[in-house]
């Protein structure tokens, strides 16, 4: 049986799983990727020379990969029928992928359409804080609940509201509590929050769009307001 080279046998340079921890997929080459598949190559050459061989034969086109079948895969020295199979699989789900509708993210750039996304806080008993995420077109995200309090007030840690914006990668945020009374005006404990976080927000280059208060029926944004 030939004896093949693994994923650790590799120079350093030569190391696509490694590559892709370190600098993200984007950073690897088509033969890195599908080296990664493949896991090894053989004797005489390395999982990703291999596979630069198989794409130079498809004059670089992973559409034309796509269609050769197993035996044409099979053909070549270190390409058994289990890897020639992974490598067919990898193609179609790439095809499929290209296939799929663009998934378009509702656009959160306007105060009115915040304050729709978070409306169902008017029934809540108790205040809730939540944050928005953003990204760089104001498309949404996700949200994320910060803290649920009492009757009159909820704790709302600012490093918490930076944390999942920066977990997620969100340049823009917007943040969106409730006041169980019914009337959305801010206290004067908003108007500092607001501000703490817009300054946080902004040491971190995010950019805090709107603070919504939630009443009954109606909102506060603190930027309709000119308050940000």
């Amino acid at each position: 049986m030939e004896e093949r080279l693994t994923v650790k046998q590799w120079d350093e340079a030569d190391r696509p799983r490694e590559k892709l921890m370190v600098q993200g997929a984007e950073a690897l080459t088509p033969a890195e990727l599908l080296a990664i598949l493949i896991g090894s190559g053989s004797t005489r050459e390395s999982a990703v020379a291999l596979m630069r061989r198989v794409l130079n034969d498809c004059e670089g086109s992973l559409k034309r990969l796509g269609k050769m079948d197993i035996e044409e895969l099979c053909r070549y020295n270190g390409i058994g029928e289990a890897k020639a199979i992974t490598i067919l699989a990898a193609c179609e789900l790439g095809r499929r992928r290209a296939a799929e509708p663009a998934d378009e993210r509702p656009r959160m750039d306007s105060p009115a359409r915040i304050y729709d996304h978070f409306r169902r806080l008017e029934d809540a008993d108790r205040e809730e804080f939540h944050v928005m995420l953003m990204n760089q077109n104001l498309r949404l995200i996700g949200t994320a609940c910060i803290g649920k309090g009492g009757l009159t007030a909820t704790a709302a840690d600012v490093r918490l509201v930076l944390r999942e914006a920066l977990l997620q990668k969100a340049p823009h945020i917007a943040v969106c509590h409730n006041h169980p009374s019914g009337n959305p005006h801010p206290s004067s404990l908003d108007n500092q929050l607001t501000e703490k976080i817009r300054r946080a927000a902004e040491v971190m280059d995010i950019r805090l769009v709107d603070h919504i208060i939630v009443g009954d029926g109606t909102y506060y944004s603190y930027q309709e307001q000119g308050k940000l």
